[in-house]
């Protein structure tokens, strides 16, 4: 199959890597404005009614919960979708202790980003935070995805979720605190992982439940392991409590990093590239200082989208070097890009491109570099 050029607006350049959405090679959009570059993901989120930018109403109520720091006026939203002003208080769609979510059974071992280092399928931390020293057949992982994200990628592989937030009626997505929790207490659940979407916009009620859930398998002795899959831009505060739930029952954060330049980060996510870099470096730095409580399952785990003509050696090496700096054991898995949503027409990840990154990220010192999704690589060369 031939791959198809498309051309910049700014320079002219013809290429299969060149986003069509975003019109923009690489190199022009490091030097594009970022408002401009933020205004490009307005056109699709005007159509779903969601907040073209984080909003900025003076009289509205400031939420912490992530980097946006939405500022919601009265029954309006957030950015996320999640987060409404109700009466004068900013509040989760679903209610109180409740959250929006499709959650199933996921057998274990489930292939996560960080599977090769899960309990689940490595039974390190036997007896204390795996039920096997041999992995985990026969019991699952609860999988919980969030509905709402604070990041508007535009290459987004669950992008239905936001067409769903925009039904008025959302009353079959709500899930309860019993119901849930009835789930996460089953003597076959050791893994409880928060996902989507993002954990974020949802964190203050998930981080509720998940007190309930450790709570009971402390009185009870069972293993429930709280994971993460975040883009990792909570509040400090908040990211604090996610890092101790899942370092004191044996689960792993993982965070997404999407790029290391700020004006890529903002032409692929929506968002200030700049706040989003900042806050990304302290809440891997907070959870690189917690390592040293419990090495033999890594606390944090980082992953990268090698998106091609975007995310490529310069954008890796800036994101391995640092995790580097803060600890070398702290691993970090390349992942193959598929096409999906506002960039269905670039191609797949190249074999010499995610090989070419790999070799860079090992440069940078890390001692657990690996490619997570190998099979979708392509043998194609693009240019």
């Amino acid at each position: 199959m031939k791959l198809m050029d498309n051309r910049c607006e700014s320079c002219g350049a013809k290429s299969p890597v060149i986003s069509s959405y975003l019109s923009l090679c690489k190199k022009c959009l490091l030097k594009t404005d970022s408002e401009v570059l933020a205004k490009k993901h307005a056109l699709f989120r005007n159509k779903l009614r969601l907040p073209a930018m984080p909003p900025v109403n003076q009289r509205g109520i400031k939420c912490n919960v992530c980097v946006n720091e939405c500022s919601v006026s009265e029954g309006e939203i957030g950015y996320c979708g999640v987060r409404v002003n109700k009466n004068g208080v900013l509040e989760n769609r679903a209610g109180r202790n409740s959250i929006l979510a499709y959650v199933y059974l996921d057998p274990l071992p489930t292939n996560c980003v960080a599977i090769e280092y899960c309990p689940a399928t490595t039974g390190a931390g036997y007896p204390k935070y795996a039920v096997s020293p041999r992995g985990e057949k026969g019991f699952y992982n609860l999988a919980v995805f969030l509905y709402g994200c604070n990041l508007d990628c535009l290459f987004c592989q669950n992008i239905q979720h936001k067409y769903e937030l925009i039904e008025h009626d959302m009353r079959n997505k709500i899930i309860n605190e019993s119901t849930f929790l009835q789930q996460a207490m089953s003597q076959d659940v050791t893994c409880i992982c928060y996902f989507g979407g993002d954990p974020a916009p949802q964190s203050l009620e998930v981080i509720y439940l998940s007190r309930k859930i450790s709570e009971y398998a402390s009185e009870k002795g069972l293993v429930k392991r709280i994971c993460w899959e975040t883009n990792g831009l909570e509040n400090p505060s908040i990211m604090r409590i996610m890092a101790l739930l899942s370092l004191r029952s044996g689960g792993l954060v993982k965070i997404d990093w999407k790029a290391w330049n700020p004006s890529l980060y903002t032409a692929l996510t929506g968002v200030n590239g700049e706040k989003a870099l900042k806050r990304l470096k302290e809440n891997v730095k907070l959870l690189a200082g917690l390592m040293n409580e419990r090495r033999e399952i890594p606390l944090l785990v980082v992953s990268v989208l090698l998106v091609p003509g975007y995310v490529d050696e310069e954008e890796v090496e800036g994101i391995a070097s640092f995790i580097a700096s803060l600890d070398t054991d702290i691993p970090l898995v390349l992942l193959a890009f598929y096409p999906q949503h506002l960039m269905k027409d670039l191609p797949t990840t190249s074999l010499n491109h995610a090989l070419s990154c790999y070799q860079v990220a090992v440069k940078s010192g890390l001692k657990h570099v690996s490619i997570g999704n190998y099979w979708l690589l392509s043998k194609k060369e693009y240019k």
